[in-house]
């Protein structure tokens, strides 16, 4: 879920933003600016916005991405350009949804969120705000609903998700229990707590909680070595680690302290973490005295940032409202809950 939080972010709050601490004693690390080269724009078919998440398949085709009408968009190169995967309504209306940017018309036409493919069956997940978590085969079409609730309470506003490739169990994030998508700013204004982080066992076909009582959790990625869970908590501008295996088993940890909304993280294939910084035209997590306007950063498994994404970079003009940081093939593929394109560059 992309906030949009320049709407009661104080300006000093836009100025400097920083990096306040991690979860680890030993020294950050020195990191380095991610320059964007060949920077361009995939921009979406007329009348269509916001590609919150990035997603690539099995055999490294796509993006896909899910948008305001409902629908998961494919990229098919530059001849055929955009065209329809999927959906997430059931009783989805052309009429009234192909096109719609009307956030009111979202529990009729389906808001995807988080989308992730396993690599090892070619099925796509879907988080959708309104319609719980979705599954569909590698050749897309109407989705299959795999949950819609768990420990007995609905889903009130799904978010983002990720896979463990191996068990199939997929990890993913639900809001808010009192305030669906439409209205997600009020969850931020009364500060409420009632998010949940929950788990779906494709062995026993049911969805539990594994925490609860959170303030706005939001994306969600599991470690290279399947060890740990990183969330960010968008509300307490936090990063935590939740550790699955190992001594510190079923413990929560506070990875990163952020001064700055974090939104969706997502892993590389060698271990990395990058984690979009949101405030609406832009976050920070490092002072602007040293970079223009970070989007994104990187960290490693220590909670040590890397490299950091500037959204003034003359590369890339201004990456504004930044969801997501995808890197795959050498690109950062970046997304958003409210641009009409999908920023990609070389770094």
């Amino acid at each position: 879920m992309n906030p949009h939080f320049a709407s009661f972010c104080m300006q000093s709050c836009l100025l400097i933003i920083i990096l306040v601490s991690t979860s680890t004693s030993k020294p950050a690390l020195a990191f380095s600016i991610a320059s964007l080269r060949n920077y361009h724009q995939l921009d979406l078919p007329y009348n269509t916005v916001g590609p919150e998440s990035v997603a690539f398949d099995c055999r490294g085709q796509g993006p896909y991405v899910g948008v305001s009408d409902g629908r998961i968009l494919k990229w098919e190169e530059p001849l055929k350009g955009w065209t329809e995967f999927s959906y997430t309504s059931p009783d989805r209306q052309r009429k009234l949804c192909d096109g719609s940017t009307n956030k009111f018309n979202e529990p009729i036409c389906g808001r995807p969120l988080g989308l992730k493919f396993n690599p090892t069956t070619c099925e796509l997940y879907i988080a959708d705000a309104y319609f719980g978590l979705l599954k569909t085969g590698p050749n897309g079409g109407r989705p299959h609903q795999l949950a819609s609730s768990a420990g007995g309470v609905p889903f009130h506003f799904l978010n983002a998700l990720d896979v463990d490739n191996e068990s199939g169990i997929v990890y993913f994030t639900d809001t808010s229990l009192i305030f669906q998508r439409s209205v997600w700013i009020l969850s931020i204004i009364s500060a409420d707590r009632t998010g949940r982080l929950m788990q779906y066992d494709p062995r026993t076909k049911k969805a539990t909680v594994l925490l609860k009582g959170l303030a706005f959790p939001n994306g969600v990625a599991l470690s290279k070595d399947k060890s740990f869970l990183l969330l960010t908590e968008t509300g307490t501008l936090k990063i935590l680690r939740l550790w699955l295996r190992g001594p510190k088993a079923n413990t929560l940890e506070l990875f990163a302290q952020l001064v700055g909304f974090p939104d969706n993280i997502k892993r590389n294939d060698n271990g990395g973490f990058w984690v979009a910084i949101n405030n609406g035209v832009g976050g920070s997590i490092i002072s602007t005295t040293l970079i223009g306007d970070p989007v994104g950063a990187k960290f490693d498994e220590d909670g040590n940032v890397l490299q950091v994404l500037d959204g003034k970079d003359s590369a890339a003009a201004l990456l504004q409202s930044v969801s997501e940081v995808e890197e795959h093939n050498g690109m950062l593929w970046m997304g958003s809950a409210k641009n009409s394109y999908v920023g990609v560059g070389l770094f």
